[in-house]
């Protein structure tokens, strides 16, 4: 659990908005698993309390949708590709397997254009 949780935090703190550089996929996938039963367990806890605790929730998606798409974009990087390469998931159905098969493959071994 402590290897989950020093990925997100570390994300959290040091690379809120950071756009720049690679994400390995043990980075990422640690970061959306750890990020999945943070979300889970808080909608639970949260549920109780109704209204406020929609308006909570909500508030807490909207704090980590910086960080989760700069993640995203740096694995991304990992393949040599462009950050906007996130935008192919807006299209129905293919797009988001497309940005799947990325975050799941292997990255570009070595450097490339976005580093080490």
């Amino acid at each position: 659990m402590k290897a989950f949780m020093t990925y997100y935090w570390d994300v959290l703190r040091h690379h809120y908005v950071d756009f720049k550089g690679r994400a390995s996929r043990k980075q990422f996938w640690l970061y959306v698993l750890f990020f999945l039963i943070v979300f889970l367990i808080l909608s639970i806890i949260l549920s109780f309390f109704g209204d406020l605790g929609n308006i909570l929730y909500s508030l807490a998606t909207l704090a980590v949708i910086l960080p989760s798409l700069g993640m995203a974009v740096r694995r991304l990087h990992d393949f040599n590709l462009s950050g906007w390469w996130i935008l192919i998931g807006l299209v129905p159905f293919i797009g988001p397997l497309i940005l799947l098969v990325f975050f799941v493959l292997p990255g570009t071994e070595g450097e490339n254009r976005f580093g080490n």
